[in-house]
């Protein structure tokens, strides 16, 4: 049986409970594909010797190289170096120069160690040393028999990734014939469903490369555009034509791309323009200040917002008559509008978004059902109020994020078009 490329070996029992997202394995696939290796397989195994050993024996029959994550740690449960000892009959050596590192990093001496810190000195008899610059557990290239390679990685992101850089990268480049590169480029999308967008590009979609996936989140839809060339920059040639024909088709139901989200969007629309926003928030309670205070440098155009939950605070903070809730109701595009106007004039800020809604899982009427959210954009010559109706099915936290998402995306689109 031939042997595939590369498999990604992710360790630890927090990843099987859930308790952490496997973000290594993500950014892992997309490095790989990066330097042009073909991935076939990720596997999760808990911190069980027995376990980790038999997935190490499989995948050393049907791979070239493993790439191991965690399970490096001076724990008890730390068990990856152990479980490649026995795996390959490779017993555990003490690595002088690696122990030395340690005790330099943790201040320890010959008289005064931890033996839970020495434990990450002993690895596979054999093994090249892949230095952690900035951890205390070292990783390793061990090839304990023709043909196969494993590569270990603490799980620690950062120093998982300078690690990988530092040293794997140009080992791997100069080990293995690797056949050109692959890369990607994510299309972000807002405002248009998987199926319409697919519609849209159906043609594009049968090329083989660049190849082109359409992917669906919860307010989103991405376009997964992947080329396969000599070199990274000979792929992003192949890919170039093709983002711009998918584009042309889109307009500004395009959003951004890769890891760029509509707050960073509205955040350096706003920058350019020089113009200020703040926030009145009702049932997405803080959802929307949220999205836009987590993109670093906010606070250049972010005044700030008011979580005016209740009535008497949507009266007393943001100015909204009491006669205007008690007319229409709180859940209204009157009150989102109030609202919007009051949080602009308070903070004086350019730009105001307004929402207010039902959220639910109770509070809906025949009227104003569940999933009832009216969004206001207020700013220089706009007044943009109007309600938006979400499925029930989606739940309060669904609603609440497809509220925020459409805030912003609606804020977004005037600030394209008054550009």
């Amino acid at each position: 049986m031939s042997k595939q490329n590369a498999e990604i070996l992710c360790i630890g029992s927090e990843l099987l409970l859930g308790q952490i997202l496997n973000s290594n394995a993500q950014w892992l696939s997309e490095e790989i594909a990066a330097i042009g290796l073909n991935h076939f397989r990720q596997t999760v195994v808990g911190d069980n010797i027995n376990r980790i050993k038999d997935a190490l024996i499989e995948a050393s029959n049907r791979s070239e190289i493993l790439i191991i994550t965690g399970g490096l740690g001076p724990t008890s449960d730390d068990l990856t170096h152990e479980a490649i000892a026995i795996a390959f009959n490779s017993p555990l050596e003490e690595y002088k120069e690696v122990w030395e590192t340690i005790k330099l990093k943790t201040n320890a001496n010959n008289k005064n160690f931890s033996p839970s810190n020495r434990k990450q000195a002993l690895l596979p008899g054999g093994a090249k040393v892949i230095q952690n610059q900035t951890g205390t557990a070292p990783g390793i290239i061990f090839s304990p028999h023709k043909g196969f390679t494993l590569l270990t990685f603490p799980g620690v992101p950062s120093e998982m990734k300078s690690m990988w850089h530092e040293t794997a990268v140009p080992w791997l480049l100069s080990n293995h014939e690797i056949e050109g590169s692959i890369y990607s480029k994510l299309l972000r999308f807002s405002g248009i469903k998987e199926s319409a967008l697919a519609e849209k590009v159906s043609d594009l979609l049968t090329y083989k490369n660049p190849t082109i996936a359409p992917y669906a989140a919860i307010g989103e839809v991405k376009l997964r555009i992947t080329a396969k060339a000599k070199t990274i920059e000979n792929a992003k040639d192949l890919i170039e034509p093709i983002e711009t024909e998918v584009r042309k088709r889109t307009g500004d139901l395009c959003y951004g791309i890769n890891n760029q989200t509509l707050a960073s969007i509205v955040l350096k629309l706003l920058l350019e323009r020089g113009e200020t926003l703040a926030v009145a928030e009702s049932c997405t309670g803080g959802g929307i200040g949220t999205q836009i205070t987590a993109i670093p440098g906010a606070s250049k155009i972010f005044l700030g917002g008011v979580i005016a939950y209740s009535n008497l605070t949507k009266q007393s903070l943001l100015d909204v008559p009491q006669q205007l809730i008690e007319m229409h109701g709180a859940v209204s595009n009157e009150v989102a509008k109030a609202m919007a106007e009051g949080v602009r004039e308070k903070l004086k800020a350019n730009w105001a978004i307004a929402v207010s809604g039902v959220a639910g899982p109770n509070g809906g009427s025949p009227t104003k059902p569940v999933g009832l959210v009216h969004i206001a954009v207020v700013g220089p010559k706009v007044c943009d109020v109007s309600p938006a109706q979400f499925s029930n099915y989606l739940g309060r936290e669904g609603i609440q994020t497809l509220s925020v998402i459409h805030s912003l995306n609606r804020l977004r689109l005037h600030l394209r078009s008054r550009k």
